[in-house]
């Protein structure tokens, strides 16, 4: 199929499904958590705007948890059946920990989705406030055991190798070793960064068309707070994580930062833009600044970075991908730093919800999160080769004996489903968002309950069929 190989249909495949998979979790993550503070502040102010958000997104939340389900299992079959070599090798790692996420998180909050979803109108206000902490703790902890499994195939340790099989034999090395606390606070972040543009977004959608409300106004408002927050915080964390790269995969930072080779004792430059060819072994068209690579990636003037020439060709990472995965992931990052010092600005002018050129800007940059977690993604996964399980087991080493054919057939088929099941997801889940929420939906009546339009416990059914035209899609929107 177009030249490639069994091994390289194998990567896609993966690469593809995970993309898909990963957009659920985040949203998720940051949802669960937003929707866990909406609830808190009704039941300490008894302003019912909260409670009306809550019911909105609570609806985007359930489908968004439902999809994430379904593309999940998928990921965890793709072990067994295009890396077993893999999962011979190192599965009794990667094993226990997924286990520990199902057995902990998943029950969790599956556990107390039922209650969250459905209990409104039939468990007490603490009892449903505590069932919603309890689901965004859950997404908390499936982060926590995912970003466990995943950050030992980066930096590996607590284990010893035995007829060819890795042996775990300290479980608090595996868990927390040295990229995990960095890689997981990086995760969780940008979580809440892309649910809180995500949920800007549609703020912005709705006021662009006239519809201004005090529930509109709440979630603009609230979304941007977050952004002017947490945005600069996660540059921080990122920073912190590059150190951490630098020192156990110095390789990957020389990809990334397209950087070939020192010069004498000269600091290394940034390169801001460029084409790393992998094959001239050099960044054509490079623009560079002076000592600038050096004081972001070393906090100094003078220490040098690995090169990728200090690397046998055999184990260098794939530069021209990763050089502009982690450039789209910076550069979106600074826009979110922007955006939210913009709103701070407006906020103080009182124009926050009238300005148009901002609301333009908020609307457009709502999947801006979601896109920055799949370069990042990219970049510390293409940035890892050519290993699966770093400095232990090569990816051309871990994949199982298929055919091009079957690979070919597999691929094509995860692309028709995925596109037609999940985008038919996304495309509902726009629609609920188009709607946007309603005042007083959530109000505690003796007509609620399951199977009626003023509960919150049918997300599915809550689209109604006379929404089906109105207005244009916020998906072409965005």
């Amino acid at each position: 199929m177009f030249g490639l190989e069994a091994l390289d249909l194998a990567r896609i495949q993966f690469a593809f499904t995970i993309s898909f998979h990963i957009l659920f979790p985040a949203i998720t993550i940051g949802l669960a958590s937003y929707l866990a503070v909406l609830e808190g502040l009704w039941l300490k102010t008894h302003n019912d705007t909260y409670r009306d958000l809550y019911h909105f997104w609570s609806k985007i939340f359930a489908v968004n948890f439902g999809m994430g389900v379904v593309s999940g299992l998928v990921m965890a079959y793709q072990f067994g059946t295009n890396w077993s070599r893999f999962s011979d090798f190192a599965g009794s790692v990667t094993g226990p920990l997924l286990t520990y996420e199902v057995l902990t998180a998943f029950f969790l909050e599956a556990g107390f989705l039922g209650v969250m979803l459905f209990g409104w109108n039939k468990v007490g206000r603490g009892l449903h406030f505590f069932a919603t902490v309890m689901v965004a703790i859950g997404t908390l902890i499936s982060t926590f055991w995912i970003l466990a499994s995943n950050s030992w195939m980066q930096t590996p340790q607590g284990f010893e190798i035995v007829n060819g099989q890795v042996i775990p034999t300290d479980w608090l090395a595996v868990i927390f070793n040295p990229s995990f606390p960095y890689r997981l606070m990086h995760m969780a972040t940008a979580a809440f960064v892309a649910t809180a543009f995500f949920v800007g977004a549609s703020a912005a959608w709705h006021l662009l068309r006239g519809k201004d409300n005090p529930a509109i106004r709440k979630m603009l408002s609230m979304a941007m707070w977050m952004a002017l927050i947490v945005a600069p915080i996660q540059a921080v964390i990122g920073d912190f994580h590059g150190l951490n790269t630098l020192e156990h995969q110095p390789a990957k930072i020389a990809a990334i930062e397209g950087h070939w080779e020192n010069k004498g004792n000269e600091a290394t430059p940034l390169i801001l833009f460029g084409w790393p060819d992998m094959k001239e072994e050099k960044t054509r068209f490079a623009v560079e600044i002076p000592y600038l690579g050096s004081l972001i990636l070393t906090h100094s003037l003078d220490k040098q970075v690995p090169a990728l020439k200090e690397f046998p060709p055999e184990d260098r990472p794939n530069s021209t991908i990763v050089f502009w995965s982690f450039r789209i992931m910076v550069g979106l990052g600074m826009l979110m730093i922007f955006t939210g010092l913009w709103s701070l600005w407006l906020r103080k002018r009182d124009t926050l919800y009238t300005s148009r050129p901002f609301l333009y800007l908020v609307l457009w940059m709502g999947p801006s999160g979601l896109i920055a977690i799949l370069a990042g993604w990219f970049t510390t996964e293409i940035g890892r080769q050519p290993w699966v399980v770093y400095g232990l087991m090569r990816t051309a080493d871990a994949s199982s004996n298929h055919s091009v054919m079957q690979m070919s057939i597999t691929l094509i088929l995860f692309v028709v489903v995925y596109f037609a099941l999940f985008g038919a997801g996304l495309g509902y889940m726009m629609r609920l968002v188009r709607k946007g929420p309603k005042i007083d939906e959530g109000k505690e009546t003796n007509d609620g309950g399951p199977g009626q339009k003023r509960t919150p416990a049918r997300p599915l059914s809550a689209a109604d069929d006379d929404h089906a035209d109105a207005g244009h899609s916020l998906t072409k929107e965005i």
